[in-house]
Formats: structure tokens, sequence, C-alpha cells
């Protein structure tokens, strides 16, 4: 097998499983945070605006990582930054 299939497949499982942790983590974060939010309102529901603002704040950088991890499976498949090392290399 030559370097840039390996490269190619490398690339490929690295970017699977970089979105699949990446996806899997946040979603658990983000139903446990909106289920002690839900428990939170229905203990203080004076509190709706406070809890409800944290809350958005909060998922938001939750998602983040999500979106993070997205950026680099896409980077790792559209734009790999070892393709050029490697055509360069073989003389390509």
């Amino acid at each position: 097998m030559d370097n840039v299939a390996l490269i190619g497949m490398a690339s490929i499982v690295v970017a699977g499983l970089t979105i699949a942790v990446g996806s899997i983590a946040p979603a658990l974060g983000e139903g446990r945070a909106l289920a002690q939010a839900l428990s939170a309102l229905a203990q203080q529901p004076d509190e709706a605006n406070t809890i409800t603002r944290t809350l958005f704040v909060g998922m938001a950088l939750v998602e983040s990582t999500a979106i993070y991890c997205f950026v680099i499976t896409l980077i790792l498949i559209f734009a790999n930054p070892f393709w050029s090392y490697v055509t360069t290399q073989l003389g390509g």
C-alpha cells in the first residue's frame, strides 16, 4: 500500500471518529443541561428568565465543541494538509 492511500484511509477514519465523538459528547451534555434547567424551572418558576438565559449561553458553548469537530472533519476530508506533503514527496 502506498503512502497516498494510507494517508487517505487514515484521514477518513480520523474524520469519522472525530465527528462521532464530537457529536455524541455534546448531545449528552446538552441533554443533561436541559434536564437540570427544567428541574430548576420546576423548583423556582420566578427565576425563569435567569435560568433560561444561562441555559442558552451554556448550550451555545457546548454546541461550539461539536461545531469545532465538524470543522476539523471537513478539513481532514476536503483540505487535508498532508496531501500536498505526500504529493511533493512522490514527485507529483
